[in-house]
């Protein structure tokens, strides 16, 4: 079984937020493939499941992430080689997407919460670029990764999470 991990915030001020990134991703995800997600968190997130995947966006914020993952992780006995993590990072360019199968957090407070969790950087990741130098310059970076996306941004979404989608289900079907 694989998991794959959406990072963000829960509550409904936070949706298309820069730090939902992972969140908005596995939404999509789930609409453009019709499946639901589960009626009430289990082990600290909200999961759904397709074709032997597991799919979860943890409860907990954003830097606690790693207490739902490494919940999961326990319970289906799934290795560190069988997950992938979708998250934002401000420091790509927008819409760019990074690929690694391993790493460091590189700033990341989700992430840095995983590798803690779990004890271990080796776990896929993809990175989503929420850059915008201009914006992060004006409101500082905690303002902005909780800062919407702006309207020209919200145009290019569906083909970035697209893009991140057709990465999903490549790891997946490996």
């Amino acid at each position: 079984m694989k998991l794959i991990i959406g990072l963000g915030n829960p509550g409904n001020q936070y949706n298309f937020t820069r730090h939902n990134s992972g969140f908005l991703t596995l939404d999509f995800y789930f609409k453009l493939y019709k499946l639901s997600w589960g009626a009430k968190p289990r082990l600290g997130a909200i999961y759904g499941r397709k074709d032997g995947v597991l799919f979860i966006k943890p409860q907990d914020y954003y830097n606690e992430s790693g207490r739902a993952v490494r919940e999961y992780m326990r319970f289906y006995k799934i290795p560190t080689s069988d997950i992938l993590v979708i998250c934002d990072d401000f420091n790509l360019e927008f819409g760019k997407i990074r690929y690694r199968s391993s790493g460091s957090a590189g700033g990341n407070n989700g992430l840095k919460s995983i590798i803690s969790a779990l004890g271990t950087e080796e776990f896929a990741r993809v990175r989503i670029g929420t850059g915008n130098d201009e914006l992060r310059k004006k409101i500082g970076d905690t303002d902005f990764v909780l800062s919407k996306f702006t309207p020209e941004e919200k145009k290019e979404l569906p083909d970035i999470l697209s893009e991140v989608v057709e990465k999903i289900d490549n790891i997946s079907r490996n």
